[in-house]
């Protein structure tokens, strides 16, 4: 019998936010209600003190003293562009939060004894996936599902080298020539690769795709209808939320961000590509508090073991609190395991353009949390926000205020582009000559355009881009500095630029532009989310070839070092030869 079990079996009391066997001397009576008026106006009070454009789903799910299962879900605030307001069946990507379903899948698959050879947590990849290889050729041979799932194989993310057009098998090609940032098993650092890695392994094993396993499997026998990895079905309903964010005192909503695949699916779907709502988010949250099993039967739809396993630390994310309330955090499958005034916590968070979703559970005391928000600007912290005070609520927890808290330690100010001396000194080659088609092993290719004073010889794709530049991406690139703009096409940033700063020293920016349906401003544009903002390219140029070593873009994490080496080759996080 698990510890689990032999608890759960104890004659346990509520006593306030403490558990204890017997009676209490002041028991904290259990609230019939979380989403009272009370914190409906909490909740409004923090999308107005963050000037949110959009809105938040929340979902609560508790068991009783007696047993029941009480289930509470609403919506606050705008769902979309025209107003339309949140409800609990409004529609949210939510981004990360999709990497526990991935990591499930492969659950599903371990525990499937028809398998052979049979599938464990710990078979080597190189067992089971084609083509599969690192440059660290330790990595390559030993790492195992569980190096995968919790981010320590020593690669960072490198999210710029993986495009719409990829699919798995060519994410699996390009790892190969990708840098490692660390030593296998080391540091922890988040890879949504390695999740498509993993979102991989029942294309191979199961013979059908990603998407289609896990609905099958995950979506379809937990009744969650609305749940889906198909912009095109989510849109169908009517309920799709718009990805909303404020410019300049302007609500825009951006396109969705992940439209490509339908029901297969596409090359983000394991790591990021779920839609979900606050009623199906219940019905998760139950499902993983009850190991498993689908709510209101006795349905075993994941295996209990799975569900352990994803949630059991292996890495470690943070090693020390950072505030007296938290504690350290460890990582899994999916998974952090933390906890909150003494609560335990079981996690992830979730990103993506234009959404942010929490979705959290406190396995010890039967309480589910789901926030799903469409707030660019401040979803992130919104969905803390409110995660923090329905869980107080919920246990009769001290009330904390982490509003206050965040605003204290964020910054409104977006970094800007570093500033160009005064006595700036030239590429050791014309800027002309720097125009052309560039190639990298594991990032793919682009073509530098010069902006501006565009060369007679440019390729018509050039002389396309240059032409229509200064219209879709408004405000976002400085006629008075020599500058380089490329399509990019990546599934985090649709252009490229490069700004001279000095001598062979140039700004690379990850650029994106969105349409306003206004015919006297076209389009918007911005820096994308994960753009390259800090980012610089620094030229090479060798026996005639040019090169640029890239610095900035691989997103190793905090307390990483970046690459070593006496040349810009060997110091660069990505290098790309002109072709």
């Amino acid at each position: 019998m698990r510890f689990q079990d032999i608890y759960n079996a104890l004659p346990l009391t509520i006593c306030g936010s403490a558990v204890f066997l017997g009676a209490c001397v002041h028991a904290q009576e259990f609230p019939s209600s979380v989403l009272t008026s009370e914190t409906d106006t909490f909740i409004n009070q923090v999308l107005t003190d963050w000037q949110s454009p959009g809105g938040a789903a929340v979902a609560v799910v508790r068991k009783s003293p007696q047993g029941d299962w009480i289930v509470e879900t609403k919506g606050y605030g705008a769902a979309t562009i025209n107003g339309s307001k949140v409800t609990e069946n409004t529609r949210f990507a939510i981004g990360s939060n999709s990497k526990l379903f991935d990591a499930l899948s492969v659950g599903l698959l371990v525990n499937n004894e028809t398998l052979s050879p049979r599938l464990s947590w710990s078979s080597k990849i190189a067992s089971i996936v084609p083509g599969w290889g690192l440059m660290d050729p330790v990595a390559a041979k030993q790492a195992t599902i569980i190096d995968l799932m919790s981010h320590r194989t020593g690669m960072p993310r490198h999210d710029f080298s993986y495009r719409w057009f990829d699919d798995l098998p060519s994410v699996v090609k390009k790892l190969r020539s990708l840098k490692p940032s660390a030593e296998f098993r080391d540091p922890w650092q988040y890879d949504n690769m390695m999740y498509m890695v993993l979102a991989y392994i029942p294309e191979v094993l199961a013979k059908m795709p990603f998407a289609r396993f896990v609905k099958q499997h995950i979506f379809d026998p937990l009744g969650m209808t609305s749940t889906t990895y198909s912009f095109d079905v989510a849109n169908a309903s009517g309920q799709l939320a718009d990805g909303l964010t404020r410019r300049n005192g302007v609500v825009r909503a951006y396109p969705f961000w992940s439209t490509l695949g339908g029901e297969d699916g596409n090359v983000v779907s394991g790591p990021g590509g779920v839609i979900s709502t606050a009623v199906d988010m219940a019905t998760w949250l139950q499902t993983l508090l009850l190991e498993g099993v689908k709510p209101g039967t006795n349905t075993s739809v994941i295996p209990t073991e799975a569900i352990s396993k994803v949630a059991t630390g292996i890495t470690v994310i943070t090693g020390a609190a950072q505030f007296p309330e938290l504690s350290p955090v460890v990582y899994g499958g999916g998974q952090s395991r933390s906890t909150y005034q003494g609560h335990e916590f079981i996690e992830h968070d979730g990103g993506t353009l234009g959404f942010y979703s929490r979705v959290t559970r406190l396995p010890f005391d039967n309480v589910g949390v789901a926030v799903l928000t469409n707030d660019d600007d401040a979803g992130f912290i919104i969905m803390d926000i409110i995660r923090f005070r329905l869980v107080e609520v919920a246990l009769g927890l001290k009330n904390v205020d982490w509003s206050s808290r965040f605003k204290a330690s964020t910054s409104a100010s977006r970094q800007s582009l570093p500033e160009r001396p005064t006595n700036t000194t030239a590429p050791q080659v014309k800027l002309e000559l720097l125009t052309g088609k560039y190639d990298s092993a594991g990032y793919g290719g682009f073509e530098l355009c010069l902006m501006f004073s565009p060369s007679p010889k440019a390729s018509k794709a050039c002389k396309d881009l240059t032409a229509r530049a200064l219209t879709i991406l408004p405000g976002a690139l400085n006629p008075n500095v020599p500058t380089f703009l490329s399509e990019w096409n990546t599934t985090a940033v649709p252009y490229i630029s490069f700004t001279h700063l000095n001598g062979n020293v140039f700004d690379v920016r990850g650029l994106a532009s969105y349409p306003t349906n206004d015919p006297s401003q076209p389009y918007w544009a911005t820096s994308s989310p994960g753009s390259a903002e800090g980012s610089f390219a620094e030229l090479v140029v060798e026996g005639g070839r040019i090169g640029f070593g890239v610095t900035g873009v691989w997103g190793a994490g905090d307390g990483v070092p970046g690459p070593q080496g006496k040349t810009v080759r060997e110091r660069s996080e990505a290098w790309f030869d002109k072709v």
